[in-house]
């Protein structure tokens, strides 16, 4: 699954584009500045507070070998030159869930936040994921968080939570609540990779 356009989004003056493995290593500081600032918020995406900035690009800059290798992707929001947001999309690897994929590190910069760029970032995702032949993308978020509301907004259906599954940034354990969106193909189902 190659993209080469760039998404002109609802947000004026913002652009979402696909990154590459070596684009991700260029991106992997400001990704990391905005990762921190996430985690800072105190949204669950993966990390504990406080984050070191340093060990944030690192976590980036190890993703760009799965890139390359067409395991995951990125698509990152600029408002001109700046990281604005950042969405992610990991591809099942197994042969018999090759249909589907996870959306990933939906993060957008706090500045940014209610103009609809986190609807833009997903929309992205979803879209690139039909033209490659998938059919259900799956996602999961904390409990009770904001981001829930973009999900069911966007039509993702809940189809259940956990108790105490991952730590906030804090490292108190919380529900997470998982989510579904089946998606129509642009193309036929995809073959195995």
């Amino acid at each position: 699954m190659t993209e080469a356009t760039a998404f002109a989004e609802s947000v004026p003056g913002t652009e979402i584009v696909p990154v590459s493995g070596p684009e991700l290593i260029t991106y992997a500081d400001e990704l990391a500045a905005l990762l921190v600032d996430t985690v800072a918020g105190g949204a669950s995406v993966g990390f504990l507070a406080p984050l070191d900035r340093d060990a944030a690009a690192d976590w980036w800059r190890g993703r760009a070998a799965s890139v390359d290798a067409g395991h995951h992707r990125v698509w990152i929001a600029r408002d001109g030159e700046r990281v604005a947001g950042t969405i992610g999309l990991n591809l099942a690897q197994l042969p018999n869930s090759r249909h589907r994929a996870e959306i990933t590190k939906v993060m957008v910069r706090p500045s940014m936040r209610g103009h609809g760029l986190g609807r833009s970032l997903l929309a992205t995702a979803e879209r690139a994921a039909a033209e490659a032949g998938l059919t259900l993308l799956v996602l999961d978020t904390e409990t009770g968080s904001p981001a829930e509301r973009l999900y069911r907004s966007a039509g993702w259906t809940e189809c259940g939570s956990i108790p105490d599954y991952a730590g906030d940034p804090a490292g108190a354990l919380r529900p997470t609540t998982f989510y579904y969106k089946a998606i129509r193909t642009t193309e036929r189902p995809a073959s195995p990779r």
